[in-house]
């Protein structure tokens, strides 16, 4: 028996690693700022992925970059992190 294939639709999907199971924490996929999924864009942008890329901090939070970015910009952030207010500090860089 021979099967010929006339059609294919490859379909694919991707999720950003957080470092947490799936199972371990439905919030562990939500930036804390906006309150967006992270396969979603946040405010700011217009499309998913690579354009809005997630920034992870030293106290293992994770958050869109634009909407941590924004969030430092405004005074009353006192360079904390929003989650637990430890001073703000980007995983593995060394600097703020």
């Amino acid at each position: 028996m021979k099967v010929k294939v006339m059609h294919w639709h490859a379909v694919a999907s991707w999720r950003w690693d957080t470092g947490k199971e799936e199972e371990e924490d439905e919030e562990a996929d939500i930036c804390g700022i906006c309150r967006a999924e992270f396969e979603a864009c946040c405010p700011l942008c217009k499309t998913p992925g690579d354009d809005c890329p997630l920034i992870y901090g030293e106290c293992s939070h994770v958050f869109h970059m634009h909407c941590m970015l924004k969030w430092l910009e405004r005074p009353s952030s006192k360079q904390q992190c929003p989650m637990d207010r430890r001073e703000w500090k980007v995983a593995g860089s060394g600097t703020k």
